[in-house]
């Protein structure tokens, strides 16, 4: 929850007025300020000159990522680099992903570069951390739920994957991948084929664009028929 708004003093241009806008709908009232607050309260160069004072993010419980219709659920795991991370939320939450699953290590501790990375993505998806990854991934079988690997052992292009009904889609880190635990239980294990041979894996926040928008496609598509 957001509990105070700063804006620098200046002439509000479009984004500025969609802003206080958004303040004023919240019953927030803008805190007009100097430079010299920017200097002695941001993180760095690039906030623009809008600062919020918010309260600690909050989590869903695990079960809520279960009750969205068509759920798209996203486990991203090993991802080294917060900003990857984030890179990552962004592109699956513009693609219409449903929830986010935060294993016990997670990013959300690096929040001011997962929410700059992500573009705010991050503070808008559903997420839920667990402690029992296991005990999850069995829960989401029992919904109904898919879950897509993105893998290269034992794998399927992920064109010819049928990516429609509900999904759990797990990327892992370009380093170590998923884990045994994820690989084990997946339904099925898809990779993206390359253009030409390459060995080498492309980003965390790459592949989940990639993936995240072939599952709209085809959701889009099986839902026009």
């Amino acid at each position: 929850e957001i509990s105070e708004i700063y804006i620098r003093e200046r002439k509000p241009d479009k984004d500025l007025r969609y802003i206080l806008r958004l303040a004023e709908e919240k019953g927030l009232k803008p805190n007009f300020v100097s430079e010299k607050f920017f200097e002695e309260n941001a993180q760095g160069k690039t906030h623009g000159g809008i600062l919020a004072f918010a309260g600690e993010r909050k989590f869903v419980p695990e079960d809520a990522l279960f009750e969205d219709e068509n759920p798209m659920i996203a486990l991203l795991e090993g991802i080294e680099d917060p900003y990857n991370f984030g890179c990552a939320v962004r592109s699956l939450y513009a693609a219409g992903a449903t929830g986010l699953l935060l294993p016990e290590r997670n990013w959300m501790s690096a929040a001011g570069t997962v929410i700059r990375s992500s573009a705010g993505a991050s503070e808008r998806i559903k997420a839920a951390k667990t402690e029992n990854l296991p005990g999850f991934l069995q829960k989401a079988k029992q919904h109904g739920i898919k879950i897509i690997c993105a893998e290269r052992r034992d794998a399927v292009s992920l064109y010819s994957a049928d990516l429609t009904g509900g999904i759990l889609l797990a990327i892992g880190g370009e380093k170590r991948g998923v884990s045994k635990t994820v690989f084990d239980a997946a339904d099925s294990r898809v990779f993206i084929p390359y253009g030409r041979d390459f060995r080498n894996s492309i980003s965390a926040s790459a592949a989940s664009a990639v993936f995240a928008f072939e599952i709209l496609r085809q959701r889009q598509k099986n839902k026009a028929k």
